[in-house]
């Protein structure tokens, strides 16, 4: 044997009890399990921690980063052994040469990354999907890695400046079409889109996904699902409801994964709505899921790039402007006006909801303002006798627009995401990790759920929340021999401390290309992570163990 580890508390995956017992580790894969005799040329002594498989992220968008980092930091550390790139459709493949710096501004606005980031990192050795897969292949990775085909890069690849400015024609359909039957013969586990209204691409356009009409939108599902494989994946907006979507699984007779349900408090049943919905499609016969996340989501962000506003239709002018244009827009009553305007309706889908008072001055940019560093726009504003709104423009403004604001946006109700995670018929994802590096990092989810949601809250056994990582997702996105501490599957494991698991506070690094910044998180109570028996991290974080990962390209029906 390569490996033993012995005397564990096994979480196996399928939800039931723990027992104590060993592991055995050959050639990759998991070789036996209970009581094992034989010595391993490595052993470890796993008294008082626990064994499960490795985390299952299928809510990701390393999809650029993978091209020049292929440890997918800080995933691997964080107890992730599997990923699945290219949700929402936000992908850098397929792409033409002359289309790579659109491709990659459209990056920029609706998944919050760096342009210099992009452009000095990215290895552009590929124009179509396939050969963006056999790229990965050859470079290899630290985890396993799965890839959606995005509905975006098809759309602009086919259609080019066109993909933002209309529906396609029956042409263009038929060639994107095509597209899709090629990616699932080269191994995508599946094909992505999003019609949310805040996925704005370079200068707030709309991506181009959302430009669909629903007779390409059912062209290409159908197409995805034609020879009984694929799961069809889209955030989704205000155009394509939970009953539309059914129909949509109906037509391609596949599964469809439908994020991001995050419960909003200006419209608190909203989420449970849907998954109500969801419940009912799939007493018809559909696998409809509901994508949830157990991380609040926070943002942190300045008035440069002001995300959490970009889905309002206000916020357009400041989405195409830059600098002092950009200081001239929030300077303009009119501008402000028509914010307030539309923050005093009602809701459909957005992040930023008029909660003044759940944001928050980070950290300003200059010494006679550092008062405010840590405080409230509410509060602040209220001691000044002004709007919110006014303040906070008025504040970066002043500073150039380098003031840091935080912003509590979604998912904050404990009580409410306890209910939402214990529905049957959800799917706790959503870390995000590899987008909105400078906003928030949920690549520690998993630990998040184990630490927080099982043992501190109890809203779920500990033997629950590791299915919700592991031998779920594996079943949903139909990954074979993964998700499971079972004899011959492989051996994709994580060892923990179930007293202390969870993730650390966030902190800001300068490790991207150019130097540039990102936050991160660091794994608590993680003692091992391995990637088809390789161990990729240890107490002390990532380890130098080469690139273990397999691309996955083949997925059951």
């Amino acid at each position: 044997m390569d490996l033993v580890i012995r005397g564990a508390a096994i979480y196996d995956g399928q939800g039931g009890a723990p027992f104590r017992g060993d592991v055995a580790v050959k050639d990759g894969r998991i070789a036996a399990v209970g009581t094992v005799t034989e010595k391993g040329a490595e052993e470890i002594d796993a008294t008082g921690l626990a064994l499960m498989p490795g985390i299952i992220d299928s809510h990701t968008h390393f999809d650029a980063q993978i091209t020049w980092d292929p440890g997918c930091t800080p995933s691997p550390e964080l107890g992730v052994t599997s990923v699945l790139i290219g949700n929402c459709g936000f992908t850098i493949a397929p792409c033409r040469e002359p289309d790579r710096d659109l491709i990659m501004k459209n990056l920029v606005q609706v998944e919050g990354m760096s342009l210099d980031v992009l452009r000095g990192g990215i290895k552009w050795d590929f124009e179509t999907f396939p050969q963006y897969l056999d790229m990965l292949e050859a470079q290899g990775s630290v985890m396993n890695v799965g890839a959606f085909l995005g509905h975006s890069s098809i759309r602009t690849y086919v259609m080019g400046p066109a993909a933002t400015e209309r529906a396609a024609n029956d042409d263009e359909v038929s060639e994107m079409a095509e597209l899709v039957r090629q990616a699932m013969k080269a191994g995508a586990v599946g094909f992505a889109t999003s019609t949310a209204p805040q996925h704005n691409g370079w200068g707030g356009i709309p991506m181009p996904s959302r430009l669909a009409d629903h007779e390409e939108l059912e062209t290409l599902v159908t197409a995805m699902g034609e020879d009984g494989r694929g799961v069809f994946m889209l955030t989704k907006g205000n155009t394509t409801d939970v009953p539309y979507l059914e129909t949509v699984a109906a037509k391609a007779g596949r599964p469809v994964m439908i994020a991001a349900l995050l419960h909003n408090p200006t419209n608190p049943e909203g989420t449970f709505n849907d998954l109500a919905a969801v419940a009912a499609a799939r007493a018809n016969g559909h696998e409809l899921w509901g994508q949830v996340s157990c991380c609040p989501l926070y943002m942190d962000f300045s008035l440069k790039s002001a995300y959490p506003m970009e889905g309002l239709n206000a916020w357009k002018p400041a989405m195409e402007a830059t600098g002092e244009a950009l200081k001239a827009v929030y300077a303009s009553p009119e501008f402000r006006q028509a914010v307030k305007d539309e923050l005093a309706g009602p809701a459909g889908v957005r992040l930023f909801n008029g909660e003044w008072h759940k944001l928050e001055v980070t950290e300003t940019a200059k010494p006679e303002n550092k008062a405010y560093d840590q405080k409230k726009v509410q509060d602040l504003a209220d001691a000044a006798g002004k709007h919110p709104l006014d303040w906070m423009l008025d504040l970066a403004i002043s500073e150039d627009l380098e003031t840091l604001f935080m912003a509590e946006l979604l998912n904050t109700d404990e009580d409410a995401v306890g209910r939402m995670m214990a529905d049957p018929n959800a799917s706790v994802a959503l870390s995000d990790a590899g987008a909105h590096l400078t906003f928030f990092c949920d690549a520690g989810f998993g630990l998040h759920l184990m630490g927080h949601w099982s043992r501190d809250l109890g809203k779920l056994t500990l033997e629950a929340a590791t299915r919700e990582l592991t031998a779920k997702p594996a079943a949903i996105y139909r990954i074979p021999e993964r998700g499971e501490i079972k004899e011959g599957y492989h051996a994709d494991l994580l060892l923990f401390d179930p007293a202390t698991v969870g993730r650390g506070p966030k902190r800001r690094v300068f490790d991207l290309p150019g130097g540039a910044p990102r936050l991160t998180t660091d794994a608590v109570g993680v003692h091992g992570v391995w990637v088809n028996g390789t161990k990729v991290a240890d107490a002390e974080g990532a380890t130098d163990a080469g690139l273990p990962g397999k691309l996955l390209r083949s997925f059951g029906s």
